[in-house]
């Protein structure tokens, strides 16, 4: 399996939270720093996120996993040290 590069899976994640978002959400600043809470997330919208990591990604991640992170860099870690 190719490796995704830092950017790659945050350019992915950017798009999995475009597409899921409920309510229009400012993404002008995406990155690293930016927290679940700034892009809207919440813990229904989170196993949404879930499901579509394991889509567009091919990353399986556990709610217990990624509930606990706070920001996107943290996200884009664990699925790098997942295999992304």
């Amino acid at each position: 399996m190719n490796s995704l590069s830092k950017e790659e899976i945050m350019a992915k994640l950017k798009s999995i939270v475009e597409d899921s978002a409920t309510e229009p959400v400012d993404l002008s600043n995406f990155g690293p720093e930016t927290t679940v809470e700034d892009v809207g997330l919440d813990s229904l919208t989170i196993l949404d996120l879930l499901y579509d990591i394991e889509q567009e990604i091919g990353v399986e991640v556990e709610a217990k996993e990624i509930i606990a992170f706070r920001t996107i860099g943290e996200i884009t870690q664990l699925l790098i040290d997942k295999g992304a």
